[in-house]
């Protein structure tokens, strides 16, 4: 009897394993982002994501949406996919306050929620993935005051600073971040803005409201990604202000790094989305293998991982971008740019 209530338990711990087994092989995994005022999503994000999930997990499935910026629809996705029977959530959520409700609703059905790249301060998720994006405001706003300094705009001189959507938690760490490299610089904020939805075309329409209000007053712009950052300078051609004054940006889209190479922007920041998916990937396989991830640091009471990014301008542009191979110079050095591209060593 006891040989047998042994071979029976040996069994039954067999089953369990193989199960366990089988569920991480062929579980499914959701991949849920904001919006596509960005193209990141759709061209690094995703893909980074799927490449290393096919490496890790082959037989996973792999469920992608995107919200289009509409915080309901995220909802409607995400309940979705656990009914589809997803293990692991990876969540870039639209608005990070009704994200909370979000995870508390996963984690009662013991569905795993990677927050990514935007934090979800109000109820921790079980990991988080990101730049660190305080860092980035405050790394974008130095280049900034340092480029004007040695450009010999005196102190007591106006900087606009335009935000990103304030739904979006990452976006209040960018502003936090900004506020701390502009505090000591000796240049006031003329005016700030937080963008609805990191829309471009909103952040220009308030830039040209303020170039009509302070004129020439305005030395530079902070500018929380690419998007808006875009905006303010085809808000400047458009009241036809030339030179540009000096814009930052963030996330190295192709856009920007062509308007960095022409001289319309004046910095962005290279975080190759890829290596923050392909981290998402690893912590999604150890939590369907019933691992924990380990917690490099902790942000909102939840354990994350946080990428240092790189600050790009003119003169690194070669050394950061192309000699890196994030883009290629038959991606960016086209039409128009091609001569930039020559006068700054990027192509010969």
């Amino acid at each position: 009897m006891r040989l047998r209530s042994m071979i029976v338990a040996s069994v039954a711990a067999g089953a369990m394993f193989a199960g366990s087994a089988y569920a991480q092989e062929a579980a499914t995994v959701a991949f849920l982002m904001p919006d596509q005022a960005s193209t990141r999503y759709e061209n690094h994000d995703y893909p980074g994501f799927k490449a290393e999930m096919s490496k890790l997990c082959a037989k996973c499935t792999l469920i992608y949406q995107n919200a289009n910026g509409d915080a309901a629809l995220q909802q409607q996705q995400f309940n979705s996919v656990i009914a589809q029977g997803a293990k692991v959530i990876v969540l870039d959520p639209v608005d990070s306050a009704a994200a909370a409700a979000l995870v508390e609703i996963a984690q009662s059905q013991e569905v795993k929620v990677i927050a990514y790249d935007r934090p979800i301060p109000a109820k921790p998720a079980d990991y988080y993935v990101s730049f660190d994006n305080q860092g980035i405001g405050e790394a974008i706003a130095k280049s900034l005051v340092a480029h004007l300094k040695a450009s010999g705009v005196p102190a007591g001189a106006g900087v606009l600073q335009i935000n990103g959507s304030p739904t979006d938690a990452a976006a209040g760490l960018i502003r936090d971040g900004v506020h701390l490299g502009l505090k000591d610089s000796g240049y006031k904020t003329l005016a700030e803005y937080d963008t609805p939805e990191w829309a471009p075309p909103k952040a220009q329409e308030w830039a040209a409201g303020q170039i009509t209000r302070f004129g020439a007053d305005i030395k530079g712009v902070v500018a929380a990604n690419d998007g808006t950052g875009g905006g303010a300078i085809a808000a400047f051609k458009a009241a036809g202000v030339n030179p540009v004054p000096p814009v930052t940006g963030n996330d190295a889209t192709i856009a920007a790094l062509q308007l960095v190479i022409s001289g319309d922007q004046y910095n962005t920041i290279s975080k190759p989305s890829e290596i923050v998916a392909a981290a998402a990937a690893k912590v999604a396989v150890q939590f369907l293998k019933g691992e924990k991830p380990e917690a490099k640091t902790s942000l909102y009471d939840t354990p994350s991982e946080l990428f240092i990014p790189a600050v790009v301008t003119a003169e690194n542009i070669k050394a950061e971008i192309f000699d890196k191979k994030i883009q290629t110079v038959q991606e960016v050095c086209t039409g128009e740019y091609a001569a930039g591209c020559k006068k700054l060593g990027i192509t010969q």
